[in-house]
């Protein structure tokens, strides 16, 4: 696995590398390819010892050209300024490849959740709250759960932020909890759009997904989701790993059971009978899917090398450098890249903003076909411009589609002042 590989530059070689197959004025690239501001502030918090604490947060404004920005915030010891560009970035492409109205955003907080408390945890939630509150707003940007955030974080800082404004703005934030505002979906739709990706691109290239082998390289919300999703529809999950390590039973392992067991125990290892492997060796097995579903940088070049899967669905965020992207095309190794297989996300947080803004509510049946709608739409304009512009990889089609659409919006807008 590769930690040196820049994020941020990778997310601009994807750009340059749609780019080339587009007639665009270079300064209109350029301007594509850099946020255009990022917050980057110290939160000082009091902890349950009386200590005080001051931690570096982040949040990135790439693009507003097609809406409000929107993106999720994530709390991990590895956020970085560049990370958080990059994942914005990635954010203005995703909205762009499903057609959605919103621009990119992305925040975090360089903490390890798992050495606070949950006061604490609250305690520096509503001061991030606080900072983000002049930036953030229905129709300005609306943040999202990522990495280690979920429902219980975004209560906290809808919370302070209607508390500060003295209003009820339920739009400001999504991936809420259903009694605040939340959307039925919600928590599966990340996982629910990786297998919609795998089940169309499995029948483009004349498969299926139904009796097809999965490793899942990460456990937590998207991957054990679409681990789940894809034993539905009849695929066999020979093995999943998180960060302590995996496990892999080539008879198929039962995703629900697998969870359970890393909810009793804090990690998928040590399930049942299945052998245990690492995190490498799960990425290179012999199978017919291989799903990413932890942190960026996971499949580098030389692992790329290794990698036997037939098809590549990315769950996670940038789970492929470049390099690895190019070794992967030569290898005839079809790869649907993360914006649009994780796009689910996002997609349904529209929904959510939507209904918060009509106060009507969805049910999740009319949630899930909206979704299936979405991204089987957005693959079939993938296809297309894969064959219509002769592209190397789906990835490159991908970025065709989404940085025309916003150089659209934004020709259409003009220039101001």
């Amino acid at each position: 696995m590769s930690d040196e590989t820049n994020p941020f530059e990778s997310l601009q070689e994807q750009i340059d590398d749609a780019a080339a197959h587009l007639d665009v004025d270079d300064g209109a690239i350029e301007r594509l390819k850099n946020p255009e501001r990022v917050l980057e502030t110290n939160l000082t918090v009091e902890l349950d010892d009386g200590s005080l604490e001051t931690v570096r947060a982040y949040r990135s404004q790439f693009n507003g050209d097609r809406g409000p920005y929107k993106g999720g915030i994530r709390y991990h010891p590895g956020v970085t300024r560049d990370e958080v560009k990059a994942l914005s970035g990635w954010m203005v492409y995703k909205c762009a490849t499903v057609d959605i109205p919103y621009g990119g955003g992305k925040g975090g907080i360089s903490i390890d959740p798992t050495q606070y408390s949950e006061a604490e945890l609250e305690r520096i939630t509503r001061a991030f709250a606080t900072e983000l509150r002049p930036l953030i707003g229905e129709d300005r940007d609306i943040p999202a759960p990522d990495v280690n955030t979920g429902q219980r974080e975004m209560n906290w800082i809808k919370d302070t932020y209607e508390t500060l404004e003295n209003t009820t703005a339920p739009g400001v934030i999504t991936g809420k909890a259903i009694d605040s505002g939340g959307s039925a979906g919600r928590v599966e739709a990340t996982g629910r759009s990786t297998m919609l990706a795998a089940r169309e691109v499995f029948d483009w290239i004349g498969e299926q997904v139904e009796g097809a082998s999965v490793a899942v390289q990460g456990y937590g919300n998207a991957g054990w989701i679409a681990a789940d999703l894809l034993d539905d529809v009849g695929a066999t999950v020979v093995a999943v790993s998180d960060s302590g390590g995996g496990v892999h039973d080539p008879s198929g392992l039962d995703p629900v059971a697998v969870k359970e067991h890393k909810n009793e125990t804090g990690s998928v290892v040590g399930y049942g009978d299945a052998e245990e492997l690492t995190n490498e060796e799960l990425l290179t097995l012999d199978v017919d899917l291989l799903v990413p579903a932890a942190l960026e940088n996971a499949i580098d070049a030389d692992l790329a090398e290794d990698v036997r899967a037939d098809v590549v669905v990315e769950a996670a965020n940038g789970p492929l450098t470049p390099g690895a992207d190019d070794v992967l095309a030569e290898r005839d190794v079809w790869v649907v890249p993360d914006i649009l297989a994780n796009a689910g996300g996002v997609t349904v947080s529209y929904f959510e903003w939507v209904q918060n803004r009509q106060r009507f509510s969805w049910t999740e049946e009319r949630v899930n076909e909206e979704l299936e709608r979405v991204i089987t739409e957005a693959f079939d304009g993938l296809v297309d411009a894969y064959e219509t512009h002769d592209l190397r990889n789906l990835r490159t089609a991908a970025y065709v589609v989404a940085v025309q659409r916003v150089i659209d919006a934004s020709d259409q807008a003009g220039t101001w002042p």
